[in-house]
């Protein structure tokens, strides 16, 4: 069996949309302070005027915003406790603060010279100084949602994929019970075949091969799916090589739709309850049994479904099973096919035993069409 896809390493990358929203909330900041700056009414301030205004005004801010981002997640790196948290946050603002007032002052000088960049960082220190502290604290409350939102994603995907790892490695292990079950009882009847001698020993082995040939192909991968024509090839292959054994006590009846041939189900799926059929319903008696097979496509409740079908006309049992007695031999393969099946489909499929005492044994399964919405 080849081994599963690697699980795709966690990355928690700064998403470029990120960057687009903060883009696109500076860019209305800067609108909506430079609209505010234009007088509309007597017309003394155009809105260039307005923009230009703004551009001094919090345009240092926003080119120093994205440096927020670092010692925002720096800071989730640490469990801090109340002071400390303050102490962080309160050098982070200051330390945004004097870098604001050093851009505008910067930018006055190098523009404008010495004397005009003192001027304007004179007059506008103070309000100058509120406005980073707000921005600041905008800053951290935006990114830090922002990274509070990634964090929580990467924590769902891991445990996404645990979770996925999980369900394949219980399916392996179902397969892993339902392979060497099914082998035990096919050598058995082998053995009994090879006693005689003769064509039958000879066709039993041939059989064997080519059964043996699906389960291998199928064991590539535990949730694999395969072809119902195929899977009802390689019963019928199960129950030529236990015709050879029991002859004519052995019936079945097929009753299987060929529209529904093509569709999709997990391999050894119908072999179980077939044999399980022959060793509780056929092989005890005498006078042998029929197994009817049914498969279908039905619509229940808005939903389309393959419906399958095994059931015996053997003797049968209380089912459920009343607490307490002995419960009906072979029980391993069904709960592995019912877990199975809440494994592979999410709850979807059922898995439906009816039987009474003298009344056979029969399962139902429904696996679903549709896909997942």
């Amino acid at each position: 069996m080849s081994p599963d896809p690697a699980l795709h390493p966690l990355q928690t990358p700064r998403p470029p949309r990120l960057w687009l929203g903060y883009g696109g909330l500076a860019l209305l900041c800067w609108l909506l302070f430079g609209v505010a700056g234009t007088d509309w009414q007597h017309g003394s301030r155009s809105l260039a005027e307005g923009l230009w205004d703004a551009s001094w005004s919090i345009g240092p801010g926003l080119l120093l915003g994205p440096l927020a981002l670092p010692w925002v997640r720096a800071r989730q790196h640490r469990h801090l406790a109340l002071p400390g948290l303050l102490l962080w946050h309160g050098v982070g603002a200051l330390g945004f603060v004097a870098l604001w007032q050093g851009l505008v002052f910067g930018l006055g000088w190098l523009l404008f010279g010495l004397d005009h960049a003192a001027a304007v960082l004179e007059q506008g220190l103070l309000w100058r100084a509120a406005l980073a502290v707000l921005a600041y604290g905008a800053l951290v409350f935006g990114f830090g949602g922002s990274l509070h939102a990634q964090r929580a994603q990467a924590e769902a995907l891991r445990a996404a994929q645990a979770d996925a790892a999980r369900v394949r490695a219980e399916l392996a292990a179902i397969s892993g019970k339902l392979d060497p079950h099914f082998l035990f009882n096919t050598l058995n009847s082998l053995l009994q075949l090879s006693r005689r001698g003769g064509q039958a020993a000879e066709q039993g082995l041939l059989g064997f091969a080519r059964m043996m040939r699906y389960v291998l192909d199928s064991r590539r991968g535990a949730a694999q799916r395969v072809a119902l024509g195929d899977e009802l090839e390689f019963v019928q292959d199960y129950l030529a090589l236990e015709g050879l054994r029991l002859g004519e006590r052995l019936r079945v009846d097929w009753q299987v739709d060929p529209a529904c041939e093509d569709e999709a189900i997990p391999p050894l799926t119908l072999q179980p309850l077939v044999e399980n059929a022959i060793v509780h319903g056929v092989s005890p008696r005498t006078a042998g049994g029929t197994i009817c097979l049914r498969a279908e496509r039905q619509r229940l409740d808005g939903q389309s479904y393959l419906y399958l079908s095994v059931r015996d006309d053997g003797p049968g049992c209380v089912w459920p099973p009343v607490p307490g007695e002995t419960r009906r031999e072979g029980g391993v393969a069904l709960e592995a096919l019912q877990r199975r099946f809440e494994l592979d489909y999410g709850g979807r499929a059922q898995l439906q035993i009816r039987s009474q005492p003298g009344a056979g044994f029969g399962v139902e399964l429904r696996i679903p069409l549709d896909p997942i919405e």
